[in-house]
């Protein structure tokens, strides 16, 4: 999958999610704070990722994912695997 496909369906399905306005979705916006996350919405998250597109994402891995940028790199990274 490309990087930009691959950015484009995560902002869609997060913006869905989280009834979140898509274009509030930077790649330095604070995933947190733009989708205004608590922490069972954070596990909701990953989940949800985890289910669209086939990938585990393990806790200690998402700890260090603050901006959507992290998380873009880490799921094309994820992806290649």
């Amino acid at each position: 999958m490309e990087k930009v496909e691959l950015i484009n369906k995560l902002n869609l399905i997060l913006a869905q999610e989280f009834e979140v306005d898509a274009a509030k979705i930077k790649p330095e916006a604070n995933i947190k704070e733009t989708l205004m996350l608590n922490s069972l919405d954070a596990i909701d998250m990953i989940a949800v990722i985890e289910y669209e597109f086939g990938v585990k994402i393990p806790a200690g891995e998402y700890a260090h994912i603050k901006i959507f940028s992290q998380l873009y790199d880490y799921m094309q990274t994820a992806l290649k695997n």
